[in-house]
């Protein structure tokens, strides 16, 4: 037989390799893949069982569940209506965006640059400082309110977006400021040192260097920090006027 012919030899497998095999295998079986469907049934229920009761009366939702439309479909739009006429919902939807998004972009941009401080600026009493900007995350938010609205009154920024931006961004600094610092520690000194041989600054680092790298860390904190400032009616309540409320029910 030619070489032409000859089947090619099977290289053997390491066991990494073997291992990674073997958990596609099982990822991609048929008992998996009605795992997974089963496991997204279960986790779907719930929401469309939310969907369907707001299409249902008052009455028929104090009388039975939502799993009795299907036999007895009465179905109405009046929730929806009441909703988005009466109870004004629209409006405060949109001062959640309003809150949420200034709230989540403020407190990134002064987190990246304390975080480059604390990471690559050598000036003294640094740990101690990160130390104790770390340490604030045990605060409890509820013990600052009374004395940051007594401030704001002070400056004259009461009743105003302002309020909430300026709460929001300092509660959620010190995370911010560890997750980044954490992350921009991780990236090799070599590339700093590398982009100072050749020239650049302070801001040339931080922007053509570390910032394309800190994208992951970036909407890390900001998934988080959005969630918390969009579930959060707290802060609003303490320090936003009746007009600027977000969402609530």
């Amino acid at each position: 037989m030619s070489d032409e012919m000859r089947p090619a030899t099977t290289r053997k497998l390491t066991r990494r390799e073997q291992r990674q095999v073997d958990a596609k295998t099982r990822l991609t079986s048929p008992a998996a893949s009605l795992i997974a469907v089963i496991i997204a049934v279960f986790w779907t229920v719930p929401t469309a069982g939310l969907l369907i009761t707001s299409f249902r009366t008052q009455a028929d939702i104090r009388r039975t569940g939502w799993w009795t439309a299907f036999a007895k479909p009465d179905f109405t739009i009046d929730n929806y209506v009441d909703t988005l006429g009466t109870n004004n919902l629209l409006n405060s939807f949109f001062n959640s965006f309003i809150i949420t998004i200034p709230a989540v972009v403020i407190p990134i941009i002064l987190a990246l640059l304390a975080a480059y401080a604390f990471a690559w600026i050598d000036f003294k009493g640094r740990n101690l400082l990160f130390a104790f900007v770390f340490a604030l995350q045990v605060v409890p938010i509820q013990v600052t309110l009374v004395p940051l609205l007594t401030q704001y009154v002070n400056w004259g920024l009461a009743n105003t977006y302002w309020t909430v931006w300026l709460s929001h961004t300092i509660f959620g600094l010190p995370l911010a400021i560890f997750l980044l610092h954490n992350f921009m520690k991780e990236i090799p000194r070599s590339l700093i040192e590398a982009a100072r041989v050749d020239g650049a600054g302070h801001v040339r680092v931080f922007f053509q260097v570390l910032l394309p790298l800190l994208v992951p860390a970036i909407a890390s904190f900001a998934i988080f920090q959005f969630l918390w400032v969009w579930n959060d009616l707290l802060v609003a309540l303490t320090f936003a006027a009746p007009e600027y409320m977000p969402i609530r029910r």
